[in-house]
């Protein structure tokens, strides 16, 4: 798909619809979700109160959550709006916390076909709507010399 824009993403996904909405197709998008650690250049951290920031390899580790609850925190904000059906709140969440679902743009596109076919009609009340089961990273970091990807398992069905 590309590197593309949220409109893009939206004329895609309007091209997309009817094969979303065929019975006979099945369409898979893989992602992983957080690459986060000073390798991957990103170490966005949301502490329990207060502004979020982006960590230094220099700053102390913070404890209030730990980093790797941070992490999770910012991936579950990602699958919310997934989960929602929002491809705009989805947009505004990768926007505000840069997170690097590599997957992004396909998943968005699907979003936005599903939001589509529900302007149409074409989607029965409840169905359409993703749903993720599983949730895991390849470590829990508790220091900035450590890194981790996330993994997330989701499903929709028309």
């Amino acid at each position: 798909m590309g590197n593309t824009s949220a409109a893009t993403e939206r004329a895609y996904g309007s091209l997309l619809a009817p094969y979303i909405a065929d019975p006979s197709n099945i369409f898979i998008v893989s992602s992983d979700f957080a690459h986060w650690g000073t390798r991957f250049r990103y170490t966005y951290y949301q502490p329990a109160s207060g502004p979020a920031t982006t960590l230094r390899s220099s700053d102390r580790v913070p404890t209030a959550p730990p980093m790797h609850e941070s992490i999770k925190a910012v991936d579950l904000q990602c699958v919310e709006a997934i989960e929602q059906g929002s491809h705009e709140k989805f947009l505004k969440v990768l926007k505000e916390t840069g997170n690097t679902v590599c997957g992004r743009h396909p998943i968005g596109i699907v979003m936005a076909a599903l939001e589509a076919l529900k302007e149409q009609g074409g989607v029965e009340e409840g169905k359409g709507m993703f749903r993720f089961v599983r949730y895991e990273r390849s470590s829990e970091v508790m220091n900035l010399t450590e890194s981790s990807v996330s993994y997330c398992s989701g499903f929709a069905v028309l």
